[in-house]
């Protein structure tokens, strides 16, 4: 298989090998994305080929605890079996690796085999993933190399990872303005549509004085004509 031969010598940022008795198996293991909180976190998960391949999307499983993503379950990618729309024939196992360790600092949004821990959650795992052993590949630590730079990115690579890069961003402006509302509710803030309904308020209690005084003049007129006729 020629993906196999290409992905033979590792990388520093990921490395992936078939099983030895079943090709549409892979293991892989890929390295945090630098400055964030997945920074010194060692990743470990398959690739479970289709048999249509590569018409077709892989589905990626993370073994690994890694508080971005379920383990031992199919996650939800756009570049994953959840999403065969979106996948590219002319992708590899390698721009799915790619995309996996730039879509870990996105925002999970609810989809499937997401999570949302704390940075210092995904912090904590990241250090004790570096002990972590696969019972089939061993420890996980020892499979990535050193220094060893990968091939440089594909035209069709660098659009994917830039749209990436871009929804990242996205979704951290949206959460530094949700974290900005909710701090300014917090601190007393009176609700506009409360500050609204003061003025309007007194124009009411105004009008109705106006009625009664209006009723009391034609109740009197009345009780007059009654009297003196």
């Amino acid at each position: 298989m020629r993906e196999a031969c290409e992905l033979a010598d590792p990388t520093e940022e990921y490395f992936a090998t078939p099983l030895e008795d079943n090709l549409f198996e892979w293991h892989f293991t890929v390295r945090g994305p630098p400055n964030t909180e997945f920074e010194d976190g060692v990743y470990h998960g398959r690739i479970l080929l289709p048999s249509e391949y590569p018409m077709q999307p892989p589905n990626i499983i993370l073994l690994t605890p890694n508080g971005r993503f379920e383990i031992n379950k199919k996650i939800c990618l756009s570049i994953s079996g959840h999403h065969p729309e979106s996948w590219q024939p002319s992708w590899s196992i390698r721009t799915a690796l790619l995309a996996l360790i730039a879509f870990m600092p996105t925002s999970a949004a609810g989809t499937i085999g997401s999570l949302e821990y704390t940075k210092e959650e995904r912090q904590a795992l990241a250090k004790k993933s570096k002990s972590w052993e696969c019972t089939i590949c061993g420890r996980i630590c020892d499979k990535l190399s050193q220094g060893a730079t990968s091939d440089p990115l594909t035209t069709e690579e660098s659009s994917m990872l830039n749209h990436i890069a871009l929804k990242a961003e996205e979704d951290s402006k949206t959460n530094d303005s949700v974290r900005h509302r909710t701090a300014g509710a917090s601190v007393g803030e009176v609700p506009e549509a409360f500050v609204n309904s003061i003025p309007q308020s007194n124009k009411d209690r105004l009008w109705e004085m106006v009625m009664w005084v209006l009723l009391g003049m034609i109740v009197l007129l009345i009780a007059r004509r009654f009297f003196f006729l």
